[in-house]
């Protein structure tokens, strides 16, 4: 049986890639290599690393599904905002939203701030935020983000991998 001429001219959405790049599935904790395919500044495909020593090329349902995540129209690559009692979303430009919660943290630090406690022991703390990380950060970014909240006086740290 012979092949088609349209088949003859089909190549795999991966040979026309100017670079690979490694990275790690951000879906749990697992941390499987990925191989990002790109080309003209845009990914073309994304795929299980066969050098990784944790996932040997292989990929979950979700993993494999991590070029739609990227790249799918349904995307939402804005920031929405629903104001308080409101039936709709908003859109918000990036700076705006960044200071929206930059301010929110804030008021409800300087709220919640706990000086000292009855007895005078200095406590230095806000029990009013807390965080729950997720289970994809690396070990780096779980630090930087505990000396993050730390400073702001946050004692209630805690991170999705641990759960």
């Amino acid at each position: 049986m012979s092949a088609t001429r349209r088949s003859l001219t089909l190549l795999p959405r991966t040979v026309r890639a100017d670079r690979i790049v490694r990275s790690v599935c951000p879906y749990c904790a697992v941390g499987c290599g990925q191989l990002v395919y790109v080309e003209n500044e845009q990914i073309t495909n994304i795929e299980g690393d066969p050098d990784s020593p944790i996932s040997e090329g292989c990929l979950c349902p979700k993993g494999s599904a991590t070029y739609q995540l990227v790249t799918g129209s349904h995307r939402v690559q804005q920031v929405l905002y629903r104001r308080p009692f409101s039936t709709h979303w908003e859109t918000l430009p990036l700076e705006q939203a960044m200071d929206m919660v930059a301010e929110r943290v804030k008021e409800t630090r300087d709220a919640t701030w706990q000086d000292r406690d009855e007895k005078g022991q200095t406590l230095n703390r806000t029990l009013g935020i807390a965080h729950l990380g997720g289970a994809t950060l690396d070990n780096e970014e779980n630090y930087l983000l505990k000396k993050l909240y730390t400073s702001l006086g946050m004692v209630q740290i805690e991170n999705q991998a641990r759960i």
